[in-house]
């Protein structure tokens, strides 16, 4: 399943994104595909190589998430939509994404198969 940004969603999220230094934003389609992307990541817990062949290249959106990363736009981005009752439920963080066992300090299995 495709997460979508609604229209109106996206219409407050542009502005703050223009107002962003650094950053590329270029087609305002492909941003919002790009940050739907992110959300379905972000929800799902998946690997970025599985990220649906509807997003676009993985690798080329994990290079701009790693960017924007690296820019504090997420964050940035965060505090904003925490600011708007609008916007409050697309918040994700550390609270509600999944984490492999390993993080968590399970030992891995790092016996050798013959």
């Amino acid at each position: 399943m495709k997460v979508r940004l609604t229209d109106a969603q996206w219409q407050k999220i542009l502005p703050f994104l223009k107002t962003c230094p650094n950053i590329y934003i270029g087609q305002e389609d492909e941003c919002r595909q790009f940050l739907e992307a992110v959300l379905w990541i972000a929800r799902s817990g998946a690997q970025w190589r599985l990220l649906p062949d509807e997003y676009g290249n993985w690798n080329t959106i994990y290079k701009r998430f790693a960017r924007w990363s690296a820019a504090n736009i997420f964050e940035k981005l965060f505090d904003f939509c925490a600011s708007d009752k609008d916007l409050e439920h697309l918040l994700i963080d550390s609270t509600i994404v999944r984490a492999h066992a390993s993080a968590a300090g399970a030992q891995k299995n790092t016996e050798r198969r013959i």
